[in-house]
């Protein structure tokens, strides 16, 4: 499967309501190769481009003059677009940086634009996306609102198991907001516990 048709098939298992013809959309991207650790977005950066992640593994922070905080992985085929920065022609408040080297499709927003022009799709596409996005963000919210660094380092175990094939664990420790030492010993507690049922 070429990089076009992981675009479409992506765009057409996660957005099947939509009757498009997601070839001619994914032909419009193009592919770049980046390495690892570089930075993709900076905060203070217009979001001019839509970006699909085909291969790698990429993490999105935020980032004071003392600490960064990871909000985000991303492991799989996705858009990797700030996509609130994007439609509303914001500067970002994100850094997104390769932890691996990465190959990502891109459309800049001005071939985005002339998309929507011609077709329904686009706007289909942006405000379906946006749903999702939602969803994910209330979902990611409330399990840092309520729950524990230890369930939610078990919610990433049983939700998100490729980001520990991929993500060094101090990565993991920044998004819990926990030191390494800290996961080091959810993790041990984790394994020793019996399963029951």
């Amino acid at each position: 499967m070429n990089m076009y048709e992981t675009v479409a098939l992506f765009l057409q298992q996660k957005f099947s309501s939509l009757n498009h013809d997601f070839q001619e959309v994914s032909r419009k991207f193009q592919l770049i190769s980046v390495p690892k650790n570089t930075l993709l977005l900076e905060a203070g950066d217009n979001e001019s481009e839509l970006r699909f992640l085909s291969k790698g593994t990429v993490r999105e922070f935020y980032a004071t003059a003392e600490k960064e905080v990871n909000i985000n992985f991303y492991t799989k085929p996705q858009f990797i677009t700030d996509l609130l920065a994007f439609t509303n022609q914001q500067k970002t408040k994100k850094y997104q940086q390769t932890l691996s080297e990465a190959e990502i499709l891109v459309m800049h927003k001005s071939t985005f634009n002339g998309l929507l022009e011609q077709h329904q799709c686009g706007k289909s596409l942006i405000d379906e996306t946006f749903r999702k996005l939602l969803k994910h963000q209330q979902e990611q919210e409330f399990n840092r609102r309520t729950k524990s660094p230890e369930e939610q380092y078990q919610y990433i175990l049983d939700n998100k198991a490729d980001w520990l094939q991929s993500i060094p664990q101090y990565q993991i420790a920044s998004y819990l907001n926990i030191t390494p030492e800290t996961l080091s010993r959810i993790r041990g507690r984790l394994s020793s516990t019996p399963i029951t049922g």
